[in-house]
């Protein structure tokens, strides 16, 4: 479990799958990382054959860009992520 520190910033991580075969091992890893997701929305674009997926989280930049980097080195899935000021 994921605690929250005072170091954390909001970000929002968006990632986009060329197929479904990844969904799975990236809703793993985003239950992982739970505690620190405040809201997601997935978009599955059948007719470009992609599924997006944009989360906003609560973390510290390091734990956001472990997530990021997981997420990334997933065959077939992109993932970047934006911070925010606060």
């Amino acid at each position: 479990m994921l605690q929250k520190e005072e170091n954390s910033r909001i970000a929002v991580l968006t990632v986009m799958a060329e197929g479904r075969e990844e969904a799975a091992q990236i809703n793993a890893l985003l239950s992982e990382y739970g505690d620190s997701v405040v809201g997601r929305m997935g978009i599955p674009y059948r007719e470009k054959g992609v599924s997006v997926i944009c989360v906003v989280l609560d973390a510290p930049v390091t734990v956001v860009n472990a997530l990021t980097g997981k997420i990334g080195r997933l065959p077939g899935v992109t993932a970047k992520t934006l911070f925010g000021k606060v």
